[in-house]
């Protein structure tokens, strides 16, 4: 399966595969099975049903590597108009934010004060912006301008991909520093061995340490705070476990899961008291996004495969 995985996350970056499936109708509407929809009516309506349901949700306007400046602050005002509807929702739902979707390959001082303006519109509004990491060569860059950001704005927080080696002596770091809000997942892109684990209980193995450092006494004082994002129930029940055996406050971390994936164990998670968040996604830019899910479980691939035969 490593193989399928493999060419699948190599396909999400093919223009011309991509180009040909977005125009598929069958495409588009398989895609709603892990897309909200195309437009931010869509998301705002699947947010708030979650809401109904006793959970919370992060808004993701879908695009990658924009090309152009232009395109760059086009995607960073879908996100302040985003905040604003949110705000008069009253939806309980913060941002998530691809670096590369601001401008990042236009260069970092663009793209940092393009995500600013994001970051300062949800701290007006008081809400919160993630900022989502994409593959290792934008790892360093996206960490430093983070760290940036938490600087002047304590409303955000940094995604961290367990099965980076890196990933253990970031968060030590970030914590110390006082900047530790995580969201934890093991990582969806197709890293080398020389500088990933690739052995599935290994992965799972970095993101259990990676749990308990945000969770033990030493990383809470230091105010670190764990989005453990997950739909590994091992995961799961690890992050459970530790917090009910060290008497870690529900306020302290929460559970998070990708929009259309184990939808009963949100729903069980937000019943048993959990704060349960998923993660929404929407826009026109849903082909890479998509399949990279495709790739994470041979499920995914098998019910769009049986789709397109069925049409």
């Amino acid at each position: 399966m490593p193989i399928m995985r493999t060419t699948l996350i190599a396909l999400s970056k093919n223009r011309t595969l991509q180009d040909l499936i977005v125009r598929i109708p069958i495409s588009r509407r398989m895609s709603r099975r892990f897309i909200s929809g195309e437009k931010l009516s869509d998301a705002l309506a699947v947010v708030k049903s979650l809401n109904a349901q006793g959970m919370l949700a992060t808004l993701d306007h879908l695009g990658e590597n924009v090309a152009t400046e232009a395109g760059a602050i086009a995607a960073a005002d879908e996100y302040l108009g985003a905040l604003d509807v949110l705000h008069l929702a009253q939806a309980q739902c913060n941002v998530s934010v691809k670096l590369t979707q601001m401008g990042l390959d236009l260069g970092d001082g663009f793209c940092y004060a393009n995500v600013s303006r994001i970051v300062l519109k949800a701290a007006e509004l008081g809400n919160f912006v993630r900022v989502d990491m994409e593959g290792s060569p934008y790892t360093e860059r996206t960490l430093a301008i983070y760290r940036r950001l938490r600087q002047r704005y304590s409303n955000t927080g940094i995604v961290i991909q367990a099965y980076l080696h890196r990933s253990q002596a970031d968060v030590e770091a970030l914590i110390a520093e006082g900047s530790g809000h995580f969201r934890l997942c093991k990582g969806a892109y197709d890293e080398p061995a020389a500088i990933a684990y690739r052995e599935r209980p290994r992965v799972t193995q970095a993101l259990n340490e990676l749990t308990r450092a945000c969770l033990e006494p030493a990383g809470r004082a230091k105010g670190a705070y764990a989005a453990v994002a997950s739909h590994d129930e091992d995961v799961i029940n690890f992050a459970r476990a530790y917090a009910y055996q060290h008497d870690v406050p529900p306020t302290a971390y929460e559970f998070q899961m990708l929009y259309g994936i184990r939808r009963e164990l949100q729903t069980e998670l937000a019943q048993r008291g959990y704060q349960m968040r998923v993660y929404v996604p929407y826009g026109t830019h849903w082909y890479p996004y998509y399949m990279r899910r495709l790739a994470e479980r041979p499920a995914n691939l098998l019910f769009f495969l049986r789709a397109w035969v069925g049409n």
